[in-house]
């Protein structure tokens, strides 16, 4: 298994490790339950060495992009960041990724299991354009800290750049713990206000010790993997693998708004496909919310009597609504909140109630 620079701290601090997408990493440090309100009521330090990296460069970097990308990268403004997937001919996802608008680059962030595969994808499409993919996963680490104080936190380690300033998906350049243009930006995968910190691996655990001892204080802790799910799953965000796949295409995932049809982006590959999805979708993801003893789990079938109306794509025991929460795809007039259906666990049926996603948000009390 590939390994990140940290890989030996985290033995140390007695995480559980697993293979991730071919990756050795933490998926819990403690209790998972425990991660995650950690992360909601103060900050968690995630190790994301295991994503994909690639810096786009060249003349044409964004031109070649808006033929791969859902999104249109042209009208991304520079130092901000834009969802987007790359979608093979037929509109299925090959994955989901950041985009990141420099002013003389293009930086993607990519999921860690498909980041061989989006490489040979991009590889195999520079055909008549002035582009250098540069993959940076094997030189570059990746931190993140999220939570409500994680911009105190990593205030205090910064210099060189404005941390209030920087609005959501927008990023910058400054010094993290003494480590020179470190990009900093300002997204995340758990719900919460957070950051993530990208620099060199000569640097990794000078920066991860230097924003644990910043944050010893405010409570701050390592999470692993684990909790990372649990929080992507509160918050509605879709993981590759589980919300959308080869098979499960962004219209019906509801990320319609990482696509975009307008004519001055240009044809790219996917489009036709994805605009006739649009016009008429037979399936919708939904969340639900079950108070049954059982948690919902991928692969579940969804029931309505006899009839198979689909599978639970992501499923967990949320610890911010003290309920079991799941995803799954039903068809398109029965994605209604309030709507109950019956999850199918090996014979046994347990009753689940739509509701709307996501789940959970910090701008709102949860419900």
């Amino acid at each position: 298994m590939k390994q990140t620079p940290l890989r030996d701290t985290h033995h140390a601090l007695g995480a559980k490790m697993v293979d991730f997408g071919g990756w050795e990493m933490p998926v819990q440090y403690g209790p998972i339950l425990d991660e995650a309100r950690c992360v909601r009521e103060r900050a968690g330090l995630f190790d994301l060495g295991h994503m994909g990296r690639v810096q786009v460069n060249g003349e044409d970097a964004v031109a070649y992009l808006d033929r791969l990308a859902t999104n249109h990268v042209a009208k991304i403004p520079t130092n901000s960041i834009r969802y987007s997937l790359f979608c093979k001919e037929d509109g299925g996802p090959i994955d989901d990724l950041l985009v990141y608008k420099g002013d003389d680059h293009v930086y993607l962030v990519v999921n860690a299991s498909n980041t061989d595969v989006v490489l040979e994808w991009m590889r195999a499409h520079t055909g008549g354009f002035d582009v250098e993919i540069d993959d940076q996963t094997a030189t570059t680490t990746m931190i993140a800290l999220q939570g409500p104080k994680a911009l105190e936190v990593l205030k205090q380690v910064t210099t060189d750049c404005d941390l209030d300033a920087l609005g959501y998906y927008k990023f910058t350049f400054g010094t993290v713990c003494g480590v020179p243009n470190t990009r900093i930006s300002r997204t995340g995968y758990t719900g919460e206000n957070g950051f993530e910190v990208y620099f060199a691996n000569e640097h990794a655990q000078r920066v991860w010790d230097g924003i644990r001892e910043a944050g010893e204080s405010a409570g701050v802790q390592p999470i692993g993997l684990g909790a990372r799910d649990t929080l992507r799953l509160e918050a509605g965000m879709p993981l590759y693998g589980h919300e959308i796949d080869r098979e499960h295409d962004p219209i019906q995932a509801g990320l319609a708004f990482g696509v975009s049809f307008k004519e001055e982006k240009g044809d790219w590959i996917g489009r036709d496909a994805l605009a006739k999805i649009a016009e008429a979708p037979t399936r919708a993801l939904v969340g639900f919310t079950t108070d049954g003893k059982r948690v919902p789990r991928q692969g579940y079938a969804l029931m309505r009597g006899d009839e198979h109306l689909g599978d639970v794509c992501s499923g967990a025991v949320s610890p911010t609504l003290d309920t079991n929460i799941g995803t799954g795809y039903v068809p398109v007039e029965l994605a209604v909140p309030g709507t109950e259906l019956e999850m199918d666990i090996r014979g046994k049926r347990q009753t689940v109630k739509l509701v709307e996603q996501p789940f959970y948000s910090r701008t709102r009390k949860k419900s």
